[in-house]
């Protein structure tokens, strides 16, 4: 099988190959609005499987995490998973969802030679919760989806195919493993809408340990939902659901495709018939797969080896203490006290790292000043040393008062504080930063008038260039300041400094 790194090489060759019709687009927009609505499927991370005991662990070696249960041997007794239970009430709670205190699980029959039972075991009718909104930026600008209903259901197998053969072949290791699966309401309006929703949606399961969110490995993957209608109308188009998106970016480009598909078959006096379709990322088009089900093909019906279930106070309680700020709060907070839109992501990437600079700026502020600090010092020079530090725990025990006051300080240089200061200082975070930059000589004094004799030598002694720099030469201002500092040594101020010589160039 391909792997996704090697579809992601054929997927730049195929964007290159069919630029016209990605530049389409536009003509598309000017005339239809798209619109999707999403289901994320989200495997959950516990200890086994969610109606058995068979470990929830990836396996290279097929069929091994299997036992009669999940391959559904007659007779054999499902029964609910705890964490899976506590994992879907921390994801409801972290949205804002209302949590059903009452719910059963149903069973939904269709055929698929990886689906052991011959149904899935989901909720239909009643929902651990329901509603809910996810707030998100895209292209820089803050937005909500609304949530329909999130449920809890099993995952099935996965079918292999062998490369020009007739063979197949399934590994059951992945059926029964726990899914939760968010279903949004038709809230987007374009592929790029979709690929933010779902990095911001990958965030959240992965900062409260819900899932790892791998879509490479298919522990997060979608469905996406489209139409398109007339711009100024109300009504919805006929939808077809493009299944099975293991990629932001190929959800992204199969939303595309398929509004292309669409308006094509509109502007041609034909009518959408609603469909269930691929996505060939080689050819960046859509392709039926089948016809699409209604709900009465699935016979949905309570699954009478499950009892109904209930969510406790308790269990709420004890769920809401795993739930702290999403991720797109952070990053509002953090852009609100001066951080840039690219410095807050990538600060938001981490939770660990967002809690940590959260605190910083709670109590420090110079949002864009220590943002600087934080990715080019505090963590990538860690990561080029190949050393995982704990930024909450560092910043937590480090001085961070007295480096904002270094850095801040009139008498202290910047780029010369970083260059002499900050290596020693990162591994003695807890001294006094304005202390050390004392001891290494790097200060400057406030009075700074011993410059004006310097300043005075260096132009008696440099005529030529004074001439050069007043024909238009300015960039010899650091020749000048560089023959200052020579003399004066490391008590001057540049800022200083380079106002009194252009003062006195100038003259």
């Amino acid at each position: 099988m391909l792997t996704h790194l090697g579809y992601i090489s054929k997927f730049d060759k195929c964007v290159q190959e069919f630029l016209p019709l990605s530049l389409h687009m536009k003509d598309i927009r000017d005339k239809y609005e798209v619109v999707v609505g999403i289901e994320i499927h989200i495997q959950v991370n516990t200890e086994s499987k969610a109606f058995c005991n068979d470990a929830n662990t990836m396996s290279e070696i097929a069929n091994i995490n299997i036992s009669p249960i999940s391959l559904a041997h007659p007779g054999t007794m499902p029964k609910a998973n705890r964490q899976q239970v506590d994992q879907a009430i921390k994801l409801g709670l972290a949205i804002g969802a209302e949590i059903n205190a009452n719910h059963f699980f149903d069973r939904k029959h269709y055929f698929y030679p990886d689906l052991t039972k011959g149904y899935q075991i989901t909720q239909d009718s009643e929902p651990y919760c329901r509603k809910g909104s996810i707030p998100y930026f895209s292209e820089g600008i803050l937005k909500n989806i609304d949530i329909h209903h999130i449920h809890m259901e099993e995952d099935a197998g996965k079918s292999m195919h062998a490369d020009g053969g007739d063979t197949s072949w399934i590994d059951y290791n992945r059926a029964g493993v726990p899914l939760l699966e968010v279903v949004t309401e038709p809230d987007f309006r374009s592929g790029q809408e979709v690929f933010d929703f779902l990095a911001e949606l990958q965030r959240i399961v992965q900062y409260f340990n819900i899932s790892d969110a791998n879509m490479e490995e298919g522990s997060f993957r979608c469905d996406c939902n489209v139409s398109i209608r007339l711009k100024g109308t109300e009504t919805f188009g006929e939808r077809c659901e493009i299944k099975n998106l293991n990629s932001k970016r190929f959800a992204k480009y199969a939303i595309e495709a398929e509004a292309r598909r669409q308006a094509q078959i509109i502007d041609s006096g034909e009518s959408i018939e609603r469909s269930t379709l691929l996505y060939n990322p080689d050819t960046d088009q859509t392709r039926p797969m089948r016809k699409k089900e209604t709900a009465h093909d699935y016979r949905y019906f309570p699954d009478p080896d499950l009892s109904p279930m209930s969510i406790t106070h308790a269990m709420i309680d004890h769920c809401q203490n795993a739930i702290g700020k999403l991720p797109s709060t952070f990053m509002q907070t953090f852009i609100e006290q001066g951080c840039g839109q690219a410095e807050a992501e990538a600060l938001i990437q981490d939770r660990s790292v967002a809690i940590a600079f959260d605190l910083m700026l709670t109590s420090h502020g110079q949002g864009k000043l220590l943002s600087e600090i934080m990715l080019q010092k505090i963590i990538m020079e860690n990561e080029t040393d190949k050393v995982k530090i704990n930024v909450k725990s560092f910043v937590e025990n480090a001085n961070i008062a007295s480096l904002v006051n270094a850095l801040s300080s009139p008498h202290l240089s910047k780029s010369a504080f970083i260059q002499h200061v900050m290596p020693q200082w990162l591994d003695n975070p807890s001294d006094d930063a304005l202390v050390m930059a004392a001891q290494v000589g790097i200060m400057t004094s406030e009075n700074q008038d011993f410059l004006d004799e310097y300043i005075a030598e260096v132009m008696k002694a440099f005529p030529e260039k004074i001439s050069e720099y007043k024909k238009g030469k300015k960039g010899l201002i650091g020749f000048f300041m560089g023959q200052v500092k020579m003399k004066a040594g490391s008590s001057v101020d540049p800022k200083t400094l380079q106002s009194k010589l252009e003062k006195s160039l100038d003259s």
